[in-house]
């Protein structure tokens, strides 16, 4: 099974520019994750019926409630649903664990989505950006990353998780071309990185360090000034990470740089069925 993850930065412009269709036409793609879609489900259908490429998948949205911004998806093959068994869908944080937080707008942002599958969940993720000025960094340390993470846990507890996205953070020096110069930025700084550390040690897998742990030059995501992506000065903000029971099903992890079409490159997850 191919899992992808992909920041799209607007769904609709991904399809406009048959980015999007590329990536199923030179990928064997079982299910994909979007971040970012900046779309309703009315205005990304409104594109795909004009080139129904996906008509042998399921689409799910969850888009932000402010109109062209945020949001996530997940596209799923017909054919993994055995005997027509019904995928459970859940959408954002639940209030259960949301109400223990100040979570703010950012569980109206559309910014997380679960499908349920039979053995696993599968999770779509865009964590919110501490902006430039780190005026959403007390959000994210305090509030949204523990809410998330309580979250997947509580997944946990049911199957093993599947969870993927831009989590807008390098976790270590060896995630971005210019670290130094980057410390304390958004991004980058101790609280968004512990917020990795944590995920880590709270037993989930970041796939793309299982199999290349010193791997450099790997990124995800470039600026679109001076060139970044042509120099690769990039950032890894982009993750798989799965629970530790599925540490003997997975395959590989890898980057797919060669798509275009985003200021973020797809991310892949190989895993046995």
């Amino acid at each position: 099974m191919r899992i992808f993850s992909w920041n799209v930065n607007g769904v609709r412009a991904v399809l406009k520019k048959g980015e999007l269709k590329k990536l199923f036409q030179t990928e064997d793609v079982d299910i994909l994750c979007l971040q970012e879609i900046k779309a309703s489900e009315e205005q990304a259908e409104e594109e795909l019926l004009r080139d129904d490429f996906l008509k042998d998948y399921v689409r799910v949205y969850n888009p932000a409630t402010r109109k062209g911004y945020s949001g996530t998806a997940i596209f799923y093959l017909k054919e993994l649903v055995k005997n027509h068994e019904e995928v459970t869908v859940k959408y954002n944080i639940p209030e259960s664990i949301a109400s223990e937080y100040d979570l703010g707008e950012a569980n109206s942002e559309g910014r997380v989505v679960v499908a349920e599958f039979e053995k696993f969940f599968v999770v779509s993720v865009y964590t919110p950006n501490s902006k430039n000025d780190l005026s959403r960094l007390s959000l994210r340390y305090n509030d949204w990353d523990k809410a998330f993470l309580e979250y997947m846990l509580e997944l946990e507890t049911a199957k093993p998780v599947i969870f993927c996205g831009d989590l807008n953070v390098a976790h270590k020096e060896i995630d971005l071309a210019n670290p130094k110069a980057n410390v304390g930025k958004h991004g980058f700084t101790v609280e968004e990185r512990e917020g990795i550390d944590n995920i880590i040690q709270a037993g989930f897998i970041d796939t793309f360090r299982h199999f290349y742990p010193d791997e450099t030059g790997a990124y995800s995501w470039w600026s679109n000034f001076a060139a970044s992506r042509a120099r690769n000065i990039g950032w890894r903000i982009d993750y798989f990470f799965v629970s530790a029971t599925l540490e003997s099903k997975i395959k590989d992890a890898r980057i797919v740089s060669s798509q275009f079409g985003s200021d973020h490159a797809p991310i892949e997850l190989q895993i046995k069925e």
